[in-house]
């Protein structure tokens, strides 16, 4: 019980509630939020405001008290989040130094819009959008070092700087008002702050920000804990919990304790350093679902920018804390990363005072979410979501290249991958990645269904030692599972991964049913068995059941079972291309991974140059750089930028054996270049109800053919097709 008295201005200082004998929550070391003042009301009013006054007046006082937090639309013009991107990586740099002066905003295009300039040529010239990239309407704008008009009323005027392409500038144009009520007369609230703007149409809206924050800030220093009774908290920006030594905040229902972000931008609940959060029972809701998605443009200098970071807000963030629980915790309608880790992190033997040593969700939820469910942004460790489910991501499922993660018991559908590994694209290729690795994760026991958005689970980018394990996959429609070597921004291949005992179904009856592949192996030193991959009914075209690729060294691939695919087993070469020379022999490429330093670093394999897709020479690679990224190669050779290569190593270890396929119209093609130590021995190869298969195995590169048992081919086309 909290007393509250009219007329008396109470400032957010969570203050103990006046009773003759302490709560229950005093008791039990709890503190109760609306003894701060937080209301928990999704009341709303119309109302009318003036320029210049404190004073509104609303149609319905309601559950309105003195001291309370209010937001009021309609009648405080404001520029928020003043920020200069670019020209280069976006992301790196950022600076509230705009170089842009702003005014003008009349409402007119609505309570909260965004506007992003960029510039799109040496000119200088700009072009503008006022719907996050979606449309930019207005390009090659010559910029007059004077006021210049844009949309509702806005005039903007540049600075004169060295501006270059791929400059952006980005800004809120915002009406609202956030306040607190200091007085109640009749129909007439008096505010702490003054409109700025005369509107007859305003809302009044409860706004819990002030009176939550100031709660979780009296809980730290008093080392207590935060209730949150049943209700909706109107959240203007995110709470934060700093430096908490150890704390619970603990909604009383998780469908009916709401902190309502909607109007608002960051984390709900932001954590920042500190030893242990615990957090429980509470439905946090957003602005922005998958239909709303701004998704990403390419700036005029060449990078991928995510216009969702221009509105943000998200579930929770990490940040440093060392322990943290959420648990019973469900998220709707985030526009950015749902659930988000970043901060500090071990490099190798270094270790910094204080980081995430231990992130579990536990029977959490994110649904019909914009971008990423969850999210570890930096090395982060023992990352736990376990049985949580995740219904509608517009990004990632998982996303992270945290190490020691546990992907476990969880339910996906529309949603976009499972990505085990992908550092962050900012990030160089650091050398303690080779003492401590980046990525492990175990992938166990989820189930995927092929509804919307269908991403699987990928290992990419640096990752090593995982499993991915006993996962159901249920009429997919998309690539199940995918071990890649790709190193997209200069980071290292993925290595040592085991994918066993899968379920994959890859029946697809839909409109528009993709190309997929059950499990595709580009990344060294990987085990595939027990796993099946299958179409139920008529063999589909357009699916995969396992594909490999030149450049995987130390692959075993045995005791699978793939039904009515169109390909079954298939293998493909692995190509590059040049983009830069030193001289006659050394060179830089795109395409063939970058090695770890402590790999074979191309040592003796073969160059194939190529001209029209076809052979046009051969060389030998005499080694691989990589701290330079430069290739050698063995003899000169008259090579161009542009020119386009395959490459195979001398052994490649591929050890395919004791699988079965049945029911594929090409069971087996071996196309890639193989090698003396790539043998396909001992598999059962059955033609089943595949009516127009002719080859039950395709050979174009070096393979040992040992013990298979081929059965149903003995018609026109035979049952060996070596080229």
């Amino acid at each position: 019980m909290s007393i509250l008295l009219k007329s008396v201005i109470v400032p957010f200082v969570c203050v103990t509630a006046l009773s003759g004998s302490a709560t229950l929550a005093e008791t039990n070391n709890w503190l109760n939020v609306r003894d701060c003042g937080a209301s928990g009301s999704a009341f709303e009013t119309k109302a009318a405001t003036t320029a210049g006054s404190k004073q509104v007046t609303v149609k319905n006082v309601g559950d309105f008290k003195v001291g309370q937090g209010v937001m009021v639309s309609r009648c405080n013009i404001r520029y928020v989040n003043p920020t200069l991107w670019g020209p280069g990586e976006p992301y790196i740099g950022a600076s509230k130094d705009t170089g842009l002066e702003i005014r003008g905003y009349d409402g007119s295009a609505g309570s909260w819009i965004v506007y992003l300039l960029e510039v799109d040529s040496t000119g200088p010239t700009f072009r503008w959008s006022d719907d996050l990239a979606r449309s930019w309407k207005g390009t090659k704008v010559p910029v007059t070092y004077d006021w210049q008009p844009l949309g509702g009323g806005v005039e903007v005027r540049f600075s004169r700087r060295d501006w270059k392409p791929g400059h952006m500038i980005s800004f809120s144009a915002r009406d609202q008002l956030v306040s607190v009520i200091e007085k109640i007369e009749g129909n007439v609230l008096t505010l702490r702050t003054e409109a700025n703007r005369s509107a007859s149409d305003a809302v009044v809206r409860h706004c819990d920000s002030m009176a939550l924050q100031a709660a979780i800030d009296r809980a730290i220093r008093e080392k207590k804990n935060v209730f949150i009774p049943v209700g909706r908290y109107r959240l203007a920006n995110g709470l934060f919990v700093r430096n908490a030594s150890a704390i619970v905040i603990e909604g009383q229902s998780s469908v009916d304790t709401i902190l309502d972000i909607s109007d608002g931008q960051g984390a709900c609940l932001a954590l920042v350093q500190g030893e242990e959060v615990t957090v429980r029972n509470l439905q946090l809701v957003g602005h922005t679902g998958l239909a709303e998605q701004p998704g990403a443009f390419k700036t005029s200098s060449g990078f991928s920018f995510w216009a969702c970071t221009l509105k943000s807000c998200s579930g929770a963030s990490i940040n440093g804390t060392e322990r943290v629980l959420f648990e019973n915790v469900h998220a709707s309608r985030m526009a950015s990363e749902c659930f988000i880790s970043y901060g500090p992190y071990r490099r190798g033997t270094e270790e910094p005072k204080q980081y995430t040593k231990s992130a579990t969700f536990l029977r959490c939820s994110v649904t019909d979410c914009a971008a990423n469910a969850f999210n570890n942004c930096d090395f982060a460790e023992n990352t736990s979501i376990l049985h949580c489910r995740i219904d509608g991501a517009g990004w990632h499922t998982y996303e992270g290249s945290g190490r020691f993660v546990r992907f476990i018991g969880n339910y996906v559908r529309n949603a976009g991958p499972v990505t085990i590994g992908d550092i962050p694209h900012t990030l160089p290729r650091l050398d303690h990645y080779h003492d401590l690795g980046i990525g492990q994760a175990i992938v166990r026991d989820n189930v995927f269904e092929g509804i919307g958005r269908c991403g699987g689970v990928t290992v990419i980018y640096g990752t090593t030692q995982v499993v991915v394990a006993n996962n159901l996959f249920i009429n997919y429609n998309g690539n199940a599972i995918h071990a890649a070597s790709a190193t997209v921004h200069n980071n290292y291949p993925s290595r040592n991964i085991t994918i066993s005992g899968n379920i994959i179904d890859l029946t697809y009856s839909g409109e528009k049913p993709a190309t997929r592949i059950g499990i595709n192996v580009s990344a060294s030193d990987t085990l595939v068995y027990d796993n099946q991959v299958y179409v139920r009914g008529a063999c589909d075209p357009k699916v995969t059941g396992l594909q490999f690729r030149d450049g995987a060294l130390n692959v075993n691939v045995h005791d699978n079972l793939i039904r009515n695919c169109g390909r079954g087993i298939t293998t493909q070469r692995l190509s590059g291309k040049i983009t830069e020379t030193t001289d006659s022999r050394t060179f830089r490429q795109v395409g063939l991974p970058l090695e770890w330093r402590t790999s074979h670093l191309y040592r003796n394999w073969t160059l194939i140059w190529l001209k029209a897709n076809k052979p046009a020479g051969q060389s030998v690679i005499d080694g691989y750089d990589a701290t330079a990224l430069q290739f050698k190669l063995k003899e000169p050779h008259d090579m161009q930028v542009g020119d386009s290569i395959e490459v195979f190593p001398p052994s490649a270890n591929w050890n395919i054996h004791d699988n079965t396929i049945t029911g594929c119209q090409q069971p087996v093609v071996l196309t890639s270049h193989g090698s003396d130590t790539s043998f396909f021995r001992n598999n059962l190869i059955e033609r089943g109800g595949a009516t127009n298969a002719t080859q039950a195995v395709t050979v174009t590169g070096q393979f040992k053919l040992i013990d298979n048992h081929i059965s149903g081919f003995d018609g026109k086309g035979g049952q060996l097709k070596k080229e």
